[in-house]
């Protein structure tokens, strides 16, 4: 799920909520462990595994955020990149530009494992079945739902993968298949879910990711301020995808 900078939150922070832990202080930047769950549900949704000031504006100027979620190891990848964002970023640089270059730096500092080395000596179909971890058969009527290990498609092919993706956005995603992230807890898995699904769905039928995004993040966020809403609503996005597969076939 890509993620759009916000530039006009005005949000009032305490050392209590989101903040977890302090992580470190490098370069001069303070680095905290966040509840990224309370700041989808009560900040921003579009916030991921890690942020900085210029992306955010609701995080202090010199602190990183890093989503209590991630998957242990690599946190140093994150600060790195979020070095070289923010500081490109303080200079004027565009988003846009300043991310495009701190990915660059971070695949190759993340190619230089030997997880990296060892996955790029394999063929698509046997790095696909590393990445698989689990399948959510009750939700997999129409696409089949792959919890992944998200670390490993980082590695192998997109830094910025977060959250999830489907076939519709991502070339790497297999035919048919909605991947979810590992780094996401239980609570937040069905809604992640409900926004990769109604995404798909709409960019099967033409819509522009762009538009399709911006819809599915506004279910998304309906959902998470009414809980109550979200098991109808995951519901019909299942259905939805279901009947891709059963409107293809009846055209052939």
């Amino acid at each position: 799920m890509n993620h759009i900078p916000q530039h006009n939150v005005n949000q009032r922070l305490t050392k209590k909520k989101p903040y977890v832990k302090k992580y470190g202080v490098f370069s001069g930047f303070t680095a905290w462990i966040v509840d990224g769950a309370y700041i989808r549900e009560n900040i921003d949704e579009e916030f991921t595994n890690f942020g900085q000031h210029y992306e955010f504006r609701f995080i202090p100027k010199r602190e990183f955020w890093i989503d209590k979620e991630y998957a242990p190891g690599e946190e140093k990848y994150f600060i790195d990149h979020l070095l070289v964002e923010y500081r490109l970023m303080e200079q004027g640089i565009p988003y846009r530009i300043a991310h495009k270059r701190a990915v660059r730096i971070g695949r190759k500092e993340r190619m230089k494992s030997r997880r990296a080395k060892t996955l790029a000596g394999l063929n698509k179909k046997n790095v696909i079945a590393k990445i698989h971890k689990r399948l959510l058969k009750m939700y997999s009527k129409g696409a089949a739902i792959w919890i992944v290990n998200s670390e490993l498609v980082r590695d192998t092919y997109d830094m910025d993968f977060t959250e999830g993706g489907h076939d519709k956005v991502y070339s790497f995603i297999p035919k048919g298949e909605v991947w979810i992230d590992d780094d996401i807890g239980p609570r937040e898995r069905a809604f992640v879910l409900l926004h990769e699904l109604h995404e798909r769905y709409l960019m099967s039928k033409g819509w522009t990711y762009d538009s399709a995004h911006r819809s599915a993040s506004a279910i998304e966020y309906q959902c998470r301020k009414h809980p109550a809403l979200l098991k109808k609503c995951l519901a019909a996005e299942v259905k939805k995808n279901a009947l891709l597969i059963t409107v293809h076939a009846t055209r052939f």
